[in-house]
């Protein structure tokens, strides 16, 4: 009896809350099978044949556009740490909240159906906290590669070991930990709204990735992408 009762304040939080992190994986492993297979049908490909074309614009007229490369990295560098920051600014603040023994830790009582018990709260606050450190991560790793490529960007062309391709593949590395850095901190959004009850996670999950489905996606003539990846 007592742990069917128990069963009965955990069932929502067992089922809804898998479940809504299954949709987001979910989404992002066919993302990556889409970016692998048809790289110029989703943003993130055609960003990525786009940035190779000027990085080898860049260094072909190195000369010239020296300074516009130094400015293009510096405003991605901004960007990433503004994130990085953001992130490490909650994990700071989830690791006090943790730590203290103010009333914030105790869970709402009017909370929207899901268990109140202490252990999920802590659970709730240690998802998050993990969720924005992985975040900080990428965004930390992703500016170490940038800045890599802001002093080898400037090269000679001619160089035997840091080559055009060399540059292309460590911009790259980095754009793309950033990507993934970005889609934990949005994955941690719903997360935030565990405390409400695991109806809204999912139903904030579910309104998340049509949302970025449509920004993800490139839907103007196909055929002619096609074309030019292969």
């Amino acid at each position: 009896m007592y742990r069917e009762m128990e069963f009965k304040k955990y069932y929502l939080d067992l089922v809804m809350i898998p479940l809504s992190i299954m949709i987001s994986i979910c989404y992002h492993l066919w993302l990556w099978h889409k970016i692998r297979t048809q790289p110029l049908s989703t943003v993130m490909g055609a960003n990525a044949h786009a940035r190779r074309l000027w990085v080898s614009t860049i260094m072909k007229d190195n000369e010239k556009k020296h300074i516009l490369a130094i400015q293009t990295f510096r405003n991605t560098l901004m960007g990433l740490t503004l994130m990085a920051t953001t992130s490490i600014v909650w994990c700071c603040g989830l690791a006090a909240v943790l730590s203290s023994s103010y009333s914030v830790k105790k869970p709402l009582n009017n909370s929207i159906l899901g268990a109140h018990g202490q252990f999920m709260v802590a659970l709730k606050y240690v998802a998050l906290l993990v969720m924005f450190l992985f975040s900080f991560m990428c965004h930390s790793l992703s500016i170490r590669f940038i800045g890599q490529v802001n002093y080898l960007i400037n090269c000679p062309e001619d160089s035997t070991i840091v080559t055009l391709m060399y540059v292309a593949e460590l911009l790259e590395k980095g754009f793309a930990l950033s990507m993934i850095g970005n889609r934990i901190f949005y994955t941690a959004l719903p997360v935030m709204l565990w405390n409400l009850g695991p109806v809204i996670v999912l139903l904030c999950t579910s309104t998340m990735v049509p949302v970025l489905y449509n920004l993800d996606l490139l839907f103007g003539d196909s055929k002619k992408r096609k074309k030019m990846a292969y």
